[in-house]
């Protein structure tokens, strides 16, 4: 009897934590604590939730040598975030990349699961809410890879504008707010004020479980 075989994978993940965190100082952001545990401990667990292990975007390995993750740089260098989200898709080994900023500590595996299940409908499932476009909590199809080499080669580095020239399923605030009760699914951690008040929201967290 020949043994089953096992399905392959149609989405992968990747972090992106190559930003310089000017505003705190330099730091490795995906590597702060928050609530017990580092940004990026926190998005794995998400991620491996839904049983995929995500890779990490990064030009410096070196930060993330304690967590015993698979670091991938940019393949165009100077990008910024555009050229991170490039390289997430470009790397990958799936139809689909589920890309996530390395800030944000409170993105849950029910939210990340709901945007793969929308992945057949656009190019990119990405949520929109008052503040506008979250394109680095979306997930992408790996075919955009080229398009955003040629925008990268013309110096178009707004992710913004790419997204208005792609087919784009949006999540709106109401479809967020189904999995976001307090509020603070996409909030990133840019700043020490930012940094302070995601350590209280986890704190809170934290109590209201006990």
């Amino acid at each position: 009897m020949p043994y089953p075989t096992r399905q392959q994978p149609t989405w992968s993940a990747a972090i992106l934590a190559g930003g310089r965190a000017t505003r705190l100082g330099g730091a490795v952001k995906a590597t702060l604590t928050i609530g017990g545990a580092a940004i990026l401990t926190r998005q794995r667990r998400a991620l491996e939730a839904l049983g995929v292990t995500p890779v990490v975007i990064a030009t410096d390995p070196a930060p993330f040598a304690e967590f015993d993750i698979t670091v991938r740089p940019d393949v165009l260098a100077g990008a910024g975030a555009l050229g991170g989200l490039h390289a997430a898709l470009a790397h990958a080994a799936t139809p689909h990349v589920v890309v996530l900023a390395g800030d944000l500590p409170f993105v849950t595996a029910e939210f990340v699961g709901h945007l793969v299940s929308l992945r057949h409908d656009a190019d990119a499932v990405v949520p929109r809410d008052a503040h506008g476009w979250h394109p680095l909590c979306a997930c992408y199809g790996r075919h955009l890879a080229a398009d955003l080499a040629r925008r990268i080669g013309r110096g178009q580095l707004r992710i913004a504008a790419a997204l208005d020239d792609w087919q784009v399923r949006a999540v709106e605030p109401g479809e967020i707010a189904r999995f976001d009760p307090r509020g603070v699914l996409l909030m990133n951690v840019n700043t020490p004020d930012d940094y302070e008040r995601a350590r209280l929201e986890a704190h809170r967290a934290d109590d209201r479980r006990s």
